[in-house]
């Protein structure tokens, strides 16, 4: 969309209309879970005192990882542009069309000699 037609207050129409909100939340929500659980089981009993150093590295570490990984599956979910799908392209089909309907087809092997072809199977011979 031109810069010229956005109207300010609308969410933009492609790339950027999934909202980054969620992921930020999620991946937060995750890294205190993570930085808690491992502050607690960390610290080896009761009386030790609490590890907030690996609480801390295990909650960055979790943040990050699952920034990315709800980064690359919002990428993997975004549907191609609907002018890619649109004209005549060059290799739009695997099965080439009939030159002519009706027309005779052009002859793969013009002097079969009766040996197999690569990936054919071989007949079947009773001894």
């Amino acid at each position: 969309m031109p810069v010229a037609k956005r109207r300010p207050g609308k969410p933009t129409q492609g790339r950027f209309r999934h909202g980054i909100k969620a992921p930020l939340v999620f991946s937060a929500v995750l890294a205190v879970v993570a930085g808690t659980a491992t502050s607690i089981f960390a610290t080896g009993g009761g009386t030790k005192v609490l590890r907030v150093d690996l609480g801390f590295t295990a909650a960055g570490i979790a943040f990050i990882a699952s920034l990315v990984i709800c980064a690359m599956l919002m990428m993997a979910e975004t549907p191609n542009a609907e002018h890619l799908s649109k004209g005549s392209g060059v290799n739009r089909s695997s099965a080439k069309p009939d030159p002519k309907p009706g027309a005779a087809r052009p002859a793969t092997d013009p002097e079969p000699d009766g040996e197999p072809r690569y990936g054919e199977r071989l007949p079947r011979q009773d001894t």
